[in-house]
């Protein structure tokens, strides 16, 4: 059999060639595939925002092209498994939602316009390059006349039926408002962030209040519309069953929230699925196991404070790892470009894939961008996770492609370098063993 291939990054080399791994397994300390397969996999992706459109377009066409074709071709990043905001995120140059005239139950104000400014545009260039782009999208908040107070920043849903009915033909029309533009949205997740009060565009909602929405208002409006687009119980924030408070702690329940909804059976019918993100990642294997037909969702990877640092870029390295070992199909990263600093509208510097300088007109790939290299560019839409044993088991998973190629990826987070080995028990020649340096991403790509 063919050697596998080997790329490595360090923080002072991204992106290298790691050379020839030594045939068999001559180390104690590595990966042995169990037998075991885990769900299908989407892929990997990035989010549309409008900062990071604004950030890309400052500079020249071809470099415009560029990033483009890195982000969004098979052949690069392959962002397949994209988001988008219903109306404005943390990350548009201002807020809004698609109808601000207050009382307006009958949606005649409706319009998606804005997005025709930087949203649109942006989901376009992913089109070029992706043919069956999965795109999913959540609201940060409702239009403002429908919460309590009203407000962009904090605030809930007011809970009549009039306005509950409202808001849910909201989303059947921003679906088929995107559906005449040549968007076809996969799936729409309720809220994002449903535990965040935050300044910027954030709504709570009750595990009651979800329940309520998908199963009376939500699911119906899209089965009456003949809507194919998939409803997630997403983007889930949590729940964490303790956390620390200034007086003490508060403590939850994972269940009284998540399967509050599941259980009900005339809500769950119309869940495809459940999205995570943050605070998430301590529930997501719950879900997993306990609902293993409902779709998992990664929704948006963890920012960082705009240091665009190579020990973030490890942590994010762990979450993809970590997220893919306990039942995600897809894991969508942040902002996939930003200016110098990463400033959000609101004060917060977060991180991103590119860092785009629009005085000097050019653009830095951060570290982080080739941590979701490390995973994307070798692992194909339809692979599936392989059980491992193993010292390295903590930091490193395999996958088998649907071409019958065998893709390992693993961190070495010593600051020393060790010793790694690959086995696979049904196939002897597929063994091999590397040096990892200190404190490396690698991945491992064996042929079919």
């Amino acid at each position: 059999m063919s050697a596998p291939t080997w790329t490595v990054s360090t923080a002072d080399a991204l992106w290298a060639d790691g050379g020839t791994p030594a045939a068999g397994a001559t180390s104690a300390r590595g990966l042995t595939l169990t037998g075991t397969r885990g769900q299908t996999l989407r892929g990997f992706g990035g989010t549309f925002n409008e900062l990071g459109h604004r950030a890309i377009s400052a500079l020249p066409e071809d470099d415009q092209e560029t990033i483009y074709r890195e982000l969004f071709s098979p052949d690069e990043l392959n962002l397949r498994v994209n988001r988008s905001a219903v109306g404005a995120n943390d990350f548009a140059t201002s807020w809004y939602s698609y109808d601000e005239t207050p009382g307006d139950y009958a949606l005649e104000h409706f319009s998606v316009e804005r997005d025709e400014e930087r949203v649109i545009p942006f989901i376009r260039q992913a089109q070029r390059y992706q043919d069956e782009m999965v795109l999913h999208c959540s609201p940060w908040s409702p239009p403002t006349w429908m919460k309590n107070p009203p407000v962009y920043s904090s605030g809930t849903l007011v809970m009549t039926p009039e306005n509950l009915d409202a808001y849910a033909r909201y989303f059947v029309r921003f679906v088929q408002a995107y559906a005449e533009r040549g968007i076809t949205v996969s799936q729409i997740h309720v809220q994002n962030e449903v535990f965040a009060d935050q300044k910027f565009p954030s709504c709570v909602w009750t595990s009651e209040q979800l329940r309520v929405f998908i199963r009376d208002h939500l699911g119906p409006a899209f089965e009456d519309a003949g809507l194919t687009t998939a409803i997630f119980l997403g983007t889930l924030n949590g729940p964490e069953d303790m956390t620390f408070t200034a007086t003490g702690q508060a403590l939850t329940n994972y269940a009284r929230f998540v399967d509050n909804i599941l259980f009900d059976d005339d809500a769950r019918r119309y869940i495809s699925g459940v999205g995570y993100q943050w605070a998430g990642q301590h529930a997501v294997a719950r879900t997993h196991e306990a609902w293993p037909e409902l779709e998992i969702m990664q929704t948006e990877s963890e920012c960082g404070f705009g240091d665009n640092s190579w020990e973030e870029a490890e942590y994010v390295f762990h979450l993809v790892r970590h997220y893919l070992q306990h039942g995600a199909t897809g894991y969508t990263y942040w902002n996939t470009a930003l200016e110098p600093g990463g400033l959000s509208t609101w004060g917060w510097p977060q991180n991103s894939l590119l860092t785009v300088d629009t005085a000097a007109g050019t653009f830095t790939r951060n570290p982080e961008y080739y941590v979701l290299k490390h995973y994307s560019s070798a692992v194909r839409p339809g692979a599936v996770p392989l059980g491992v044993t193993g010292r390295f088991s903590a930091q490193g998973s395999a996958y088998a492609n649907p071409d019958g190629s065998v893709v390992v990826v693993v961190q070495n987070a010593l600051d020393r370098a060790e010793e790694f080995s690959f086995e696979d028990p049904t196939d002897a020649t597929r063994a091999f063993t590397a040096t990892l340096a200190a404190r490396s991403l690698n991945t491992f790509t064996l042929p079919a």
